[in-house]
């Protein structure tokens, strides 16, 4: 009898465990034709918190974050096995058009890239395509509170008619920031956004991290193991395709359990 309830608390345990997590993988395997490039991750991501994932070049850390929003449904030779979910759904599931998850799931890529348009239309494009305006009026205040949370308003209110390719590389990846969160996504997706600024821009995107996490679930691939400890609650080290170490940013960084993850951060690999 007393088994039977300790298995019972345990599965409670789990079910809470999970209803806390955001997204959660299991067994999460992806083949780039015969290279198998992620074996066997398993990982639980929280809401409302910044979640770094480090490792060497080639680790497997952006393929891998790939599989959270399907990107890697647009190569032809990836395949991705194992089960992902968001808030309990498949969105592997064949029912779910990837996208809609795209407008869930928000992504912001190393390089930034504006739409050779305006920067109100860079902002307003996303919810003219996934109708979330009903009319003029209803789309300006979601292009002014993309900027705002984006912290770009104030430079750009005056120049909204004018192409989002003119702005600084930091403004500019800010923009792209603000495009991602215009469709009111829950998770944003973020590969090393920062590896092609400048350290005053670099502050700037940090310190909006920072801010963001507080409306959304952050995700962050960065080959900076500063920039992980500074923005990020959770850090996950990736190696040679496995997920090493998963925890608390602050334990990762001090008192790593695994030895790779050590020699990874005190410079012995990578």
């Amino acid at each position: 009898m007393e088994d039977s309830n300790m298995n019972d608390m345990r599965l409670t345990e789990r079910r809470v465990g999970q209803a806390e997590a955001k997204i959660s993988a299991r067994d999460c395997q992806v083949w780039y034709g015969d290279n198998h490039a992620i074996k066997d991750v398993n990982v639980d991501i929280d809401d409302k918190a910044v979640t770094a994932f480090i490792g060497p070049s080639g680790c497997g850390k952006s393929t891998f974050l790939r599989c959270l929003n399907r990107m890697n449904d647009t190569i032809d030779i990836a395949r991705v096995e194992g089960e992902i979910t968001l808030d309990g759904e498949d969105i592997y599931d064949r029912r779910v058009d990837p996208v809609q998850l795209r407008a869930k799931v928000g992504m912001v890529f190393q390089k930034p890239n504006p739409f050779p348009k305006s920067i109100y239309d860079n902002v307003a494009y996303g919810p003219r395509i996934h109708g979330l305006a009903k009319d003029k009026a209803e789309l300006d205040a979601i292009v002014e509170n993309s900027l705002k949370k984006a912290a770009l308003w104030k430079e750009v209110k005056d120049r909204l008619t004018a192409p989002g390719t003119g702005l600084s590389g930091g403004q500019q990846q800010r923009l792209c920031i603000a495009r991602a969160i215009a469709t009111s996504p829950e998770v944003l997706l973020m590969d090393e956004p920062c590896s092609a600024l400048d350290p005053i821009a670099t502050a700037q995107v940090e310190e909006l991290i920072d801010e963001l996490r507080a409306g959304f679930s952050v995700v962050i691939v960065t080959h900076s193991m500063q920039q992980a400890a500074r923005v990020s609650q959770k850090t996950a080290f990736f190696h040679l395709g496995e997920l090493v170490e998963f925890g608390d940013t602050g334990q990762i960084f001090t008192n790593p359990k695994d030895p790779r993850t050590e020699s990874y951060i005190t410079g012995r690999i990578g």
